[in-house]
């Protein structure tokens, strides 16, 4: 068996029947077409009969598969992992890496080696007995200090009350006042003496905590240097045939710098491997196998778009002059219900598909339309809904308005609550979940948990109805973190099942995001008075 055919796997009986996809599908979409869940069947299989990786295996990892056309025609899948696995960057059946960074004798190993060995002098400093020593050393030297001159005026001001008694019996006063100039003296040495000796012990600390800080500068210094290095001997190919290193493509996008593990993806090895042994990229999916890491959302089996801070650039790169397969044309709802008008607010339910505020894509919002109705200077959006969420918004006619309406979200008096369909059976019946959430910076919009970074996100949610393998729920957020209530539903610490058609944490592709914002309770600003509003889904919408 060639190295080549090690790579390819041909469908054969497992493809019958099935037509490969004419044009190649946007790797930051997540529709995976037949053909890939069958390469990714065959390779979870395939992972599954190493029982040597399953203990790295069951902490997560990501892999994908790429349907290509072989030179005579024949149609199979490569596949690839991300990062290493089982310490190598390459096995028989997967692709290689874009650069091998991992090889022996490599520039990477040397340097990783040269780290690591500041990394121990670091560790040697910091949790070694020499520093601990210093620091006891410089605390004894000035609390002895302290001490000592303490103890010293207390001698002191005995002898003086003894000099007065000797003074009042008539003694020679020349003789007791030499006396005290010698205490005096001797005061000063005394302080001296401790000065100089704390100076000295603090200055051995600080000798060493200075040798750590400039180990700490010279270990970031050389692990840039070295990433940098890497990045430049990190060479993309494009279907043409063209390379250029990921540094320089880095260099035209708003990253300028490749984020750590740039290249390392499974997608940019898949379409590397691809141009540089003439298959014809047909469909591409990226997949999780494993537990969810700490921190993110991520689902076993389940399917997700490239990455967009590391790969986005790359592939962009990668694929350009590929004819891709177009989103079918969409259409856009032009306007949301009104539900409620007075003199101050509106409140409208936005249709799934249009946006809250204006933003970088053309697609009709609320905030256009809120401005073409009330005046540009005069409407201002309240609350935002993600754009496939449907649901209750509220819109300010004027600046006062809204200013008050703010304050009732800040102060968390508004009442929101939503109706979701989620995958399979949440756990319990009811309760309260609590995940701080933050953004992944290199993946936006995706929110990741993060106990010690992460902001507060409350959710309180109850079931409704249980079906065969899915399940309603009410939710109510406490808070208003972006994301908060798709990545509480997903989470294993929250209710395990990601809402219906949310894609970005793990469901399977559905008509829409079964999400949907169905009550608002709040204080009118101009009256005080409680205001209630209700926007149950249309027949037509229902989940």
């Amino acid at each position: 068996m060639t190295a080549e055919s090690e790579k390819f796997h041909p469908f054969g009986a497992l493809g019958e029947g099935i037509e490969p996809p004419e044009r190649l599908n946007d790797p930051f979409g997540c529709n995976p077409h037949p053909l890939c869940r069958i390469a990714a069947e065959a390779l979870m299989r395939h992972l599954e009969s190493h029982p040597e990786w399953s203990g790295e295996l069951a902490c997560g990892k990501m892999f994908g598969v790429l349907v290509v056309r072989g030179r005579r025609g024949e149609s199979g899948f490569l596949a690839a992992f991300s990062g290493n696995l089982h310490g190598s960057n390459n096995h028989p059946y997967f692709v290689p890496p874009v650069y091998d960074m991992l090889a022996p004798d490599g520039f990477f190993r040397r340097g990783e080696a040269e780290i690591s060995a500041i990394n121990r002098r670091i560790d040697d400093l910091t949790g070694g007995e020499e520093l601990k020593n210093a620091r006891l050393k410089a605390e004894r030297a000035a609390v002895e200090a302290v001490e000592e001159v303490g103890r010293f005026r207390l001698r002191a001001a005995e002898a003086r009350r003894e000099r007065g008694l000797r003074r009042a019996a008539g003694e020679d006063a020349e003789i007791l006042d030499n006396e005290s100039r010698r205490e005096k003296s001797e005061l000063r040495r005394l302080k001296e003496s401790s000065v100089r000796r704390t100076a000295e012990a603090r200055a051995a600390l600080e000798a060493l905590l200075h040798e750590i800080e400039e180990l700490k500068s010279e270990r970031k210094r050389r692990s840039e240097q070295l990433q940098r290095e890497l990045f430049m001997h990190f060479e993309a190919v494009d279907s043409q045939g063209r390379k250029e290193n990921i540094l320089s493509i880095f260099d035209r996008s708003v990253h300028s710098l490749p984020p750590a593990g740039t290249g390392e993806c499974a997608a940019p090895k898949l379409f590397q491997y691809a141009f540089l042994n003439g298959y014809t990229p047909l469909s591409i999916a990226e997949f999780w196998y494993g537990a969810s890491p700490k921190g993110e959302v991520r689902r076993h089996g389940s399917f997700y778009p490239a990455c967009r801070g590391k790969c986005k650039p790359l592939l962009e790169y990668m694929l350009r002059g590929i004819d891709m397969e177009k989103a079918a044309a969409e259409e856009f709802p032009s306007e949301p219900e009104i539900v409620y008008e007075d003199s101050e607010l509106t409140v409208v339910s936005k249709p799934a598909g249009m946006l809250s505020v204006e933003g970088k894509i053309e697609r009709p919002s609320v905030e256009a339309w809120a401005k073409l109705r009330f005046g540009a200077d005069a409407a201002r959006v309240v609350n935002r809904l993600d754009m496939d969420v449907s649901g209750l918004m509220i819109v300010a006619k004027s600046p006062e308005s809204y200013r008050r309406l703010q304050e009732q979200f800040l102060r968390r008096t508004v009442k929101k609550r939503y109706i979701a369909l989620v995958e399979g059976a949440a756990a319990a019946d009811e309760g309260r979940i609590e995940i701080p959430l933050r953004p992944d910076p290199f993946d936006r919009p995706r929110q990741v948990a993060d106990p010690v970074h992460g902001k507060r996100a409350v959710t309180l949610f109850r079931v409704k109805e249980r079906r065969q393998s899915q399940t309603l729920v009410e939710l109510e957020p406490v808070t208003g973190r972006t994301h908060q209530l798709r990545v509480h539903a997903a989470s294993a610490e929250g209710l395990d099942s990601p809402i219906v058609g949310d894609t970005l944490y793990g469901a399977r592709p559905a008509r829409r995001l079964c999400l949907h914002s169905e009550y608002l309770e709040f204080d009118s600003p101009r009256t005080g008075e409680r205001l209630r509003f209700s926007a149950p889904l249309p027949p037509e919408e229902a989940f």
